[in-house]
């Protein structure tokens, strides 16, 4: 896993919480809930082949 990943995961948790935020001042709930799961998932689709590549080391560690 690189340092860049870390930043670009930070950097769109900072952003998510600043849409957050400006939408539930402007009574936006709806759209502020939508902004934070839309994060989410970017990140995890970002995350998604090192954890497959972890639970291929795991498999090779324990020779399932």
């Amino acid at each position: 896993m690189s340092v860049n990943l870390i930043f670009k995961i930070a950097s769109v948790g900072i952003l998510v919480s600043v849409i957050c935020q400006v939408l539930k001042h402007g009574g936006r709930e709806d759209l502020a809930s939508l902004t934070s799961l839309t994060g989410l998932i970017l990140v995890l689709l970002w995350i998604l082949p090192y954890i497959n590549e972890l639970f291929d080391t795991i498999k090779n560690l324990f020779a399932l």
